[in-house]
Parts: C-alpha cells; sequence; structure tokens
C-alpha cells in the first residue's frame, strides 16, 4: 500500500541577498526586481511555484526589499491611468502579478546564511513539507521541475533536491550530492552531501541548484546547525544529516533535471538568458533574431 504524505501548498523564496555581483544597479534595486526582458526576475519564480500548485508564498527579504511587496501589490494609480487610456493588454499584465499567488513576507535580519534564511519560513510552515526557490535559477516553463519533485516527495516523503550534471571544473562553484540509484528514470537517492567541494574531492560532478521540496524535520536540524563555509548557516550541511540518518525527516532524493535554466545570478548568464527569451518570445522574436544576426555577422 502506498503511504500517503501530505499535499504541499507553500513554498518559500529566499531574497534577502545583497546582490553585490550586480553594483552598482543593485544599490537601490533589489536584484530580484531587475528585469528579464520586460518581467522581473522573481515573478517568473513566483509563476513557477503557482504552476505546481503552491499558491501560499512566503518571500523572505531583508532592508531595501520594499519594491518586492510593491510589485506583487495592486497599484490603483497605474490601473486606474491604464483603464483611462483604454489600454487593456498593459493592464493586464500589470494585474498578473497582484492576482498570482497568497503573498506573505518576512524579514532575514542578519544575512546568515541560506540555512538561516529557511529557518525563518519555519512560523509560517509549520509541520507541514514546502517548498524553496532560488530566485537566481529561473527554470523554463517548458521544462517543468518543481512540479516532478512535488511528485516525487508525495510518493516518498522525506525531501527531495533538483540536481543537474556539470562538468567537473564547476563543481567547486556548488553544492554536490553523492547519489545512489533508485530504479527510477531521472530520480537518485541522495547519499552524501557537500558544499562547494574543492577541485578533486567532489563525489560526483551532480550539482545542487536552487530548487528544493524539504521535509519540515529541516528545522530542527538547521537551529543546531553551526555556521559551516563562509561563516553562514547552510542549508546542504542540514541536507547532510538527513541524507545520513532516514530516521530523522525521511529519505533525501534528488531529482536530475536537463531542461533549460537561466543563472540570473551571473552577470554573463543574467545576459544570455535575456538574449534567448527574447528570441523565442512571439512578439519580439523575430525582428530581435534579424537584429542579432546582422550584428553578429556584421559588427562582431
Amino acid at each position: 500500500m502506498t503511504q500517503s504524505h501530505p499535499v504541499i501548498t507553500k513554498a518559500v523564496i529566499p531574497a534577502a541577498g545583497l546582490g553585490t555581483r550586480f553594483l552598482p544597479a543593485t544599490k537601490a534595486t533589489p536584484k530580484e526586481m531587475l528585469p528579464v526582458v520586460d518581467k522581473p526576475a522573481i515573478q517568473y519564480v513566483v509563476e513557477e511555484a503557482v504552476s505546481a500548485g503552491l499558491t501560499d508564498v512566503l518571500m523572505i527579504t531583508g532592508r531595501n526589499k520594499r519594491p518586492l511587496e510593491d510589485h506583487f501589490d495592486r497599484n490603483y494609480e497605474l490601473e486606474s491611468a491604464l483603464l483611462a487610456k483604454g489600454d487593456d493588454d498593459r493592464l493586464k499584465k500589470v494585474q498578473e502579478s497582484s492576482d498570482l499567488a497568497t503573498m506573505h513576507y518576512v524579514r532575514q535580519g542578519d544575512p546568515r546564511g541560506l540555512g538561516h534564511a529557511v529557518l525563518c519560513a519555519a512560523p509560517h510552515v509549520g509541520d507541514q513539507p514546502f517548498a524553496v526557490l532560488l530566485g537566481d535559477d529561473l527554470i523554463d516553463p517548458r521544462d517543468p521541475l518543481l512540479s516532478r519533485m512535488v511528485e516525487v516527495q508525495g510518493r516518498t516523503g522525506g525531501s527531495v533536491i533538483a540536481l543537474m550534471e556539470v562538468a567537473p571544473e564547476q563543481i567547486h562553484l556548488y553544492g554536490c550530492a553523492a547519489v545512489a540509484p533508485t530504479g527510477e528514470e531521472g530520480v537518485v537517492q541522495v547519499t552524501d552531501l557537500v558544499e562547494k567541494p574543492e577541485a578533486g574531492e567532489a563525489p560526483s560532478n551532480y550539482a545542487i541548484i536552487g530548487r528544493y521540496v524539504l521535509n519540515p524535520a529541516v528545522f530542527d536540524i538547521l537551529r543546531e546547525t553551526e555556521p559551516g563555509r563562509g561563516g553562514e548557516i547552510q542549508l546542504t550541511d542540514a541536507l547532510q544529516k538527513l541524507a545520513a540518518d532516514e530516521s530523522v525527516g525521511g529519505p533525501v532524493h534528488g531529482v536530475v533535471f536537463k531542461g533549460r535554466r537561466y543563472d540570473t545570478g551571473d552577470r554573463g548568464d543574467y545576459l544570455r538568458a535575456i538574449v534567448r527569451l527574447a528570441c523565442e518570445r512571439e512578439d519580439l522574436g523575430p525582428e530581435f533574431r534579424t537584429w542579432l544576426h546582422r550584428y553578429v555577422i556584421e559588427e562582431m
């Protein structure tokens, strides 16, 4: 008989980072609000959560993050102006962000790492499993990931993390998982985790990317987790303890993602994401691709 696990409805999005890699643009503007074509990066992330059935969204913010709240709130003055102009298309786009999900916000007082940010969600999440989505990773909606992770967690319990194979010379940039096969295509059991291992010390080339479905047992572990790499409380360290002892909060599985992912936390990847998404847009793509081709051929 298949064991029944609680239905996941809550998503947590840590968004308290300072965005130093994008200075000076992020001096007064949250990095999550930087536009990817014509939507802020954070909206893509919330849309992904909603598409997976998670309509209760808690955003972990910090100082100078008020524009995030404003973006997902109503702007009656702007809406009235667009309505008076008869600009129904832009009015619909403005209203989409405020109608996406039930949004909640809590501040992370001190920037003490991803593990600490997740721990800030404990009062809101309670004793139910929940998803964590990092705003730097945009997952193309044509390649569903989070919904698959939710489905796997519903069958197996415990926690599920997203993994992607990367080149060995890049693994030091990520958390890394040691895995064992499960017999299910694209799903592995995680046996160990290491945060940004040194070259030659990584247990595999499976990198952790910014999607997690977590058992609430992770909160008790995070409360006892000492600062690790970088002097921060690392979520990877807490997950390592879960993977080492299933009796604490069930097993840890990984879903191996082979689809399209855009890392908007890196300046180069951010620019590539904009170009790629713009090229694929029906309203922008044809003209933009023509210009881009001419630019590369004639001016590069």
